[in-house]
């Protein structure tokens, strides 16, 4: 008798129209951040779509914590959402972040891919990875970061060990407070998204030496890759996704992520993304959204634990 039940409730489920009310997605960065800039964008034709608000919740502070307790903690009924990033993850494993991410949300789609640059401040006398690695070894070089534990800390410490080289690190609230230092030679290199560092590097503020991602960016097709300009094996890549409570049904999940595709997948949208050196992800279902966090975590744990990486 009560398969007969719990088969109409999630027939019933199917049916139930969604949404039906306004959707608050929060965001662990503040506004012109790159997850918020995107999402902006996506909650507006989204929006279009349901002919329902979705409004967009900006709670800064803690590498994205404030936001995740706040969703993880919200009913699980698909009327909230937050976003993540690979450094929430990091976060996590650095225990920065309290929130076991696994287990408090169900993964609901990544919106968007894109590498990070390795810039250097235009003062600084190197054009190519193996310039700046020679320098390094030659006198002392100070990079900046968006914060302890972030991924772009990470990323330069791996950086560091790979090319074997010293350099001493200097967080940031932020990307937007590290490129004003580095723009301004008080620091002398970081990694840092597209986002942030295109229209930087296009005006020539700062000075690009390679993408971190596995391969070359359409929009910096004369950009060699890192592992490619002399550090081997050397691979960062950003992404933004949609994550929802633990528990929310999975037919209100795939929907959001069905919609969600199709925005990503417009003209419009690659047009805009191309114009940053992103990309929206080929399609992809949920489950296999959470088997790449999950691999990702493996990756981030095994270094975390190899290298002795440790916030001081």
């Amino acid at each position: 008798m009560w398969l007969i039940v719990a088969g109409t409730a999630v027939q019933a489920l199917a049916q139930t129209p969604f949404p039906t009310k306004p959707v608050r997605v929060l965001i662990g960065a503040p506004p012109g951040s790159g997850s918020d800039v995107i999402m902006r964008v996506v909650a507006l034709k989204l929006g279009e779509r349901w002919n329902r608000s979705v409004v967009i919740d900006n709670r800064a502070g803690a590498l994205g914590a404030i936001s995740l307790d706040i969703t993880a903690q919200a009913a699980p009924d698909g009327y909230t959402w937050t976003t993540l990033s690979g450094q929430n993850l990091t976060g996590m494993l650095l225990k920065t972040v309290q929130v076991d991410i696994p287990k408090a949300f169900t993964p609901v789609v990544r919106m968007v891919v894109l590498p990070y640059l390795l810039v250097v401040t235009p003062s600084l006398p190197v054009t190519s990875v193996k310039e700046l690695i020679a320098l390094a070894k030659a006198k002392p070089l100070v990079y900046a970061s968006s914060g302890t534990g972030s991924v772009v800390h990470l990323g330069m410490e791996m950086f560091k060990s790979m090319a074997g080289v010293p350099m001493t690190h200097i967080p940031y609230k932020g990307s937007g407070q590290s490129m004003v230092d580095v723009i301004g030679g008080r620091v002398q290199l970081a990694i840092t998204n597209s986002l942030t560092a295109t229209p930087l590097v296009r005006s020539g503020k700062l000075r690009a030496l390679a993408v971190t991602s596995a391969r070359r960016s359409a929009s910096f097709a004369d950009l060699p890759t890192v592992a490619e300009a002399g550090v081997p094996g050397f691979e960062l890549t950003s992404w933004y996704g949609v994550f929802a409570p633990a528990k929310t049904p999975m037919p209100i999940v795939r929907l959001i992520n069905r919609d969600i595709t199709d925005i990503m997948n417009t003209p419009e949208m690659k047009e805009k993304l191309t114009a940053d050196a992103a990309e929206p992800p080929p399609r992809h279902t949920p489950e296999a959204f959470q088997k790449e966090i999950a691999r990702e975590v493996e990756v981030w744990d095994k270094f975390i634990k190899t290298s002795g990486f440790r916030i001081e």
